[in-house]
């Protein structure tokens, strides 16, 4: 057994007396978190709600405690304190921390990047992998948005070494917002288009002095309209989609034209 533990060359030789006290050790540093937790779940559950989270905190942090302190007093149990010892052993940490953190490493280089780039910026809507949603703080590992449903997402900055990155507002406070219409084929396709750039340019919610642009495509089973216009402020682009819709559907449905419709699928008995 010393053989094998020694085949760093550094480990001390261990009697059983030392194999007990390493894993009475770790026992108690096991018991020693669980009555951590315990209290700390306790303590927030009746503590004022403002106080909850910020109590719950502290769970992963006293736990990452306990277990370096573990650490600390299981080292010398297993390692002679001379200074050969203690270099081989920080070298071999050193190797292991450097294999494990290539990612976190690669994050902050990807950060240091994005800053000196500015790539993005607090206020910017980005979208990555398919995530979409406002810049809300740029740490130095990752990027943290808010999406449209209110829920944080953290994305390591060393997403842009592999993904595409979509800047929707390249820090202005306006962006190109843009509403869908699906009509039937048979309709006055000028008048359509003329009171859907009406109903954008009559919206609270468009930049004054921004054109509107309404595009339209033939498709196999309608007309496909795409209303583009620029929001007053990047937060209100869905209050500005949500108007148009309104303000177009209504216009549409006095012209009396029809939407077009997904064709239903057949079902077998």
């Amino acid at each position: 057994m010393n053989d094998i533990l020694n085949a760093g060359g550094f480990l001390r030789k261990l009697t059983w007396e030392h194999i007990g006290l390493i894993l009475a050790i770790l026992v108690l540093t096991r018991l020693l978190v669980m009555l951590v937790r315990w209290v700390v779940r306790q303590t927030a559950e009746k503590a004022a709600p403002r106080y909850r989270l910020g109590i719950l905190r502290l769970s992963p942090i006293l736990r990452l405690l306990i277990d370096l302190a573990s650490i600390v007093i299981i080292v010398p149990i297993l390692v002679e304190p001379t200074f050969q010892n203690v270099a081989a052993l920080s070298a071999a940490v050193f190797l292991a921390l450097a294999f494990a953190l290539k990612d976190y490493v690669s994050s902050l280089a990807a950060g240091v990047t994005t800053i000196l780039e500015n790539t993005y910026q607090p206020g910017d809507w980005i979208e990555v992998d398919g995530t979409y949603g406002e810049v809300k703080f740029i740490g130095l590992r990752a990027v943290h948005i808010v999406t449209p449903d209110d829920t944080e997402v953290i994305i390591p900055h060393s997403r842009i070494w592999t993904a595409s990155l979509h800047n929707a507002s390249s820090g202005n406070h306006s962006l190109l917002c843009v509403a869908d219409f699906y009509l039937h084929p048979d309709h006055d396709a000028a008048s359509a288009r003329a009171k859907l750039q009406e109903a954008a340019e009559s919206s609270p919610y468009r930049q004054p002095d921004t054109p509107v642009t309404v595009i339209v495509l033939e498709k196999p089973w309608g007309t496909h309209y795409r209303v583009k216009a620029y929001v007053r402020e990047s937060r209100e682009q869905f209050l500005l989609i949500s108007d148009v819709t309104v303000r177009g559907k209504e216009s549409l449905r006095k012209m009396n034209i029809r939407f077009a419709q997904a064709p239903y699928a057949e079902t077998g008995r």
